[in-house]
């Protein structure tokens, strides 16, 4: 090996090793191997920044807002309250479900159907009283099945048409990702309706879950006493009936800003102390009216009336403004007039005070304050909330008109009138000009982490592939499995991928990928489309852990799922999509 190719070899496992530790956020990983391969001369200087332009960045950005758009419309909740019903069986309720999220994501950006689509499956679970553990896996891994079926749902696939244009001439277009892609979502959302479901492991909250939203302890919350309320003067212990009849644990006392040792119990309580509690949302409320407690920043805002206050539970998702943040630190309170009252954090508990305490992906936040700067405070965090909206939107004059252009625009691409990229640019300046994306918050739903990983990661795929890396890892594969037939090959190639897919962003995995597989394929004379859209379904397929794709961190707190959970529908789910993709490449793409 060059000195150049075991330099990048050994950036790229730092690069593997920083994102699936987790420590520092995927797009400042990406960001600063690239600003190391620039200073050690990896990567010429005029090309530092050329994945910022990289079509596949482009379409990535564009779609983002293109989603935003069909959700403001209320396209898209027409759809989902037309379809789904509360009354079905779970096994019925997930088909139905997943179906919706599979055909959505294949349009739409997968995190965004997601995220329109959890509230709903939150809200028919509390209906039905069953475990929402049960149906939020499933729905994740529909819209991760769905978003292979066409070139925007899903950033791999973009990345993998953008490559092929670059290596062999021609892009993949919008629809040829379909014949595979879509035998693969019908029979991957068939196994999870009918056996997936069964595998998930039961929660210690299945009894109750839908009430308290399946974290397996509730909310760490602080409350405030008062002047006048009935606390004062008695012992903490005493509390404890009343904290009993609400399902309220009281865990400790904070006094002058600091937290009392052990349990506080013979504290006697004092006005403007601060009790320590945990439970779910409206059992904290109800056990906050029993003594005259307040919440913490709710006096405030009696200015603006006490019926404008709401609260609000929202999920934590990777890219969220506040995610490795406190509270504290953003100065929500002071700048926002947001209090956020808890943390749910599947069951763990932490020594902090909530407004201290660094938010993690997939935490439940409970935010109060008037409703009205709720939702854009919402907006501004990058948080999802947990509830329904209440909007008549089946009533938006411009729901099918969103719809119309969009269709339009992708007709007219997948027929060759115009460029994609163009096309969606388009879409997104109609959006803007009708009103339906806000010009002021057109830049607000970009993906930007993502832009970033994908503008730092190209260069170094590029740069490992003229360094000759592609070719040394396509060589070993090769050699590997000498005297095996090109299927087989292409099965390895596959596992290999959705291995690395599994601990890794699958952007940053179908960007090394890619080249491996046209490599791959070089080397055996066989057609390199086969073995690109075996990338692109691998990397796509990321079941195992929370951390593969960001739908399945996005459920981690809501369902209360533990690390190990995943596999356990996951690994099993993997096996059929290999087991499926792999025969109907080699029909659609005979190698």
């Amino acid at each position: 090996m060059s000195i150049a190719q075991i330099e990048l070899f050994v950036l790229f496992a730092a690069v593997f090793v920083m994102l699936f530790w987790g420590r520092w956020r995927y797009d400042l990983v990406a960001f600063s191997a690239l600003l190391v391969a620039l200073v050690l001369g990896l990567v010429p200087t005029d090309q530092a920044f050329s994945g910022f332009g990289h079509p596949a960045t482009i379409i990535v950005a564009l779609v983002l807002v293109v989603s935003r758009g069909l959700l403001n419309s209320g396209a898209i909740d027409i759809i989902t309250r037309r379809l789904i019903d509360a009354g079905r069986r779970t096994a019925s309720h997930i088909a139905v479900m997943s179906g919706v999220g599979a055909v959505l994501s294949a349009f739409m950006n997968n995190v965004a159907a997601m995220a329109l689509l959890m509230p709903v499956d939150l809200q028919a679970a509390r209906k039905a009283g069953r475990p929402i553990r049960r149906t939020l896996m499933p729905l994740s891994f529909a819209t991760i099945l769905g978003g292979m079926v066409t070139l925007i749902g899903t950033p791999p696939n973009i990345i993998i048409a953008s490559f092929r244009e670059r290596a062999l001439g021609e892009p993949f277009g919008m629809f040829d990702f379909s014949p595979v892609g879509g035998t693969v979502a019908i029979v991957g959302i068939a196994f999870v309706a009918l056996i997936g479901w069964r595998l998930i492991p039961k929660g210690d909250g299945d009894d109750a879950p839908a009430e308290n939203l399946q974290t397996l302890e509730g909310y760490l919350a602080e409350l405030v006493v008062p002047e006048g309320s009935k606390a004062i003067g008695q012992e903490v212990r005493d509390l404890y009936p009343v904290g009993d009849e609400d399902d309220v644990a009281i865990l400790g006392v904070i006094r002058n800003g600091k937290r009392l040792g052990g349990f506080s119990s013979t504290v006697v309580l004092r006005a403007k102390d601060m009790l320590i509690v945990e439970a779910n949302a409206e059992d904290i409320d109800g056990f906050r009216g029993s003594l005259g407690l307040e919440f913490f920043g709710e006096k405030p805002s009696r200015s603006e009336a006490a019926g404008d206050l709401s609260l609000m539970e929202v999920v934590v998702p990777r890219e969220a403004r506040i995610a490795g943040r406190s509270a504290i630190s953003m100065r929500l309170r002071a700048r926002r007039g947001i209090t956020l009252l808890g943390i749910s954090r599947t069951g763990k508990r932490f020594a902090k005070r909530v407004r201290h305490e660094t938010v993690r992906a997939g935490d439940i936040l409970l935010l109060l304050g008037p409703e009205d700067r709720l939702q854009d405070v919402v907006s501004w965090l990058g948080v999802l909330p947990l509830a329904e909206r209440g909007l008549n939107v089946t009533q938006h004059r411009k729901a099918w008109l969103a719809v119309g252009v969009f269709a339009a625009a992708i007709a007219i691409s997948a027929f060759g009138l115009l460029y994609l990229a163009t096309a969606l640019a388009i879409v997104v300046a109609l959006y803007v000009i009708l009103d339906i994306v806000p010009i002021r918050s057109v830049y607000d739903h970009i993906e930007w982490p993502v832009v970033v990983l994908l503008g730092s990661m190209i260069p170094l795929g590029v740069a490992l592939e003229n360094a000759g890396g592609t070719e040394l890892i396509a060589a070993a594969i090769v050699d590997l499995s000498a005297g095996l037939p090109a299927w087989v090959v292409l099965t390895i190639l596959m596992v290999v991928v959705m291995t690395l897919s599994d601990i890794l962003n699958n952007t940053a995995t179908a960007i090394i990928g890619a080249p491996i597989a046209v490599d791959i394929a070089s080397r055996l004379n066989a057609n390199p489309d086969g073995f690109l859209m075996a990338v692109a379904v691998a990397a796509s397929c990321a079941f195992l852990t929370p951390i593969g794709h960001k739908n399945n961190t996005l459920i981690m707190g809501p369902g209360g799922y533990k690390f190990g959970d995943y596999w356990r529908t996951g690994l099993p789910l993997e096996v059929v999509v290999v087991a499926v993709s792999v025969p109907v490449i080699l029909v659609v793409f005979p190698l």
